[in-house]
């Protein structure tokens, strides 16, 4: 894990309310976080579950029928 020099800001009843951080550690985060979301998004391929399921029934049919119950 990556080690940021941090200050932790407390109000009156000594309760964390926010964190400071230099600035270049911020865009050091922020590509991490980049580059984590673009991993994503190119792992998850939704026709990868394309076909995976059998229907015995017709979709419409069977909610027009649940609704009727």
């Amino acid at each position: 894990m990556l080690s940021f020099h941090k200050k932790i800001v407390t109000d009156e009843a000594m309760r964390p309310v926010a964190v400071l951080i230099d600035y270049q550690d911020w865009q050091k985060i922020e590509q991490i976080l980049e580059a984590h979301e673009l991993q994503q998004k190119e792992e998850f391929n939704i026709n990868n579950y394309a076909g995976k399921i059998k229907l015995t029934q017709d979709p419409l049919q069977y909610q027009q029928q649940i609704r009727d119950e």
